[in-house]
């Protein structure tokens, strides 16, 4: 089953879903973060399989984080307390499949997730 959590009105994220659909045969089940926040376990869950840092799961371009996080020092663990608590600071969408998880964007990062096999050749 691929999980994707997704902002509804975002243009970004309906973009994905329909790359999504028309990218993969697995089943899909939708996400709505702002409405069903990812616990803490499951955002540091998430940061593991994306392989990222938890700062790097956050909308820097977002008004709440320019106006209260910007330029301070922050762990991974508050951060990831943050995020659930402030679940619009969430980058979106997130692609969960299995073991693996990515940030799908730009849009381009989704094919690749889902077709391994089509990546791209430099």
């Amino acid at each position: 089953m691929l999980q994707v959590y997704f902002k509804p009105n975002c243009s970004t994220c309906r973009t994905a879903l329909q790359l999504i659909k028309e990218n993969t045969k697995e089943q899909i089940q939708t996400i709505e973060y702002l409405v069903k926040t990812p616990t803490v376990k499951e955002l540091k869950e998430i940061v593991q399989m994306i392989g990222i840092k938890p700062e790097e799961l956050v909308r820097k371009k977002e008004p709440l984080y320019k106006e209260n996080y910007e330029g301070k020092k922050i762990t991974g663990t508050q951060w990831l307390k943050i995020l659930h608590q402030n679940p619009i600071l969430i980058e979106r969408p997130i692609l969960v499949l299995g073991d693996k998880a990515i940030i799908g964007r730009p849009t381009e990062k989704i094919v690749e997730f889902l077709n391994p096999k089509k990546k791209k050749k430099s």
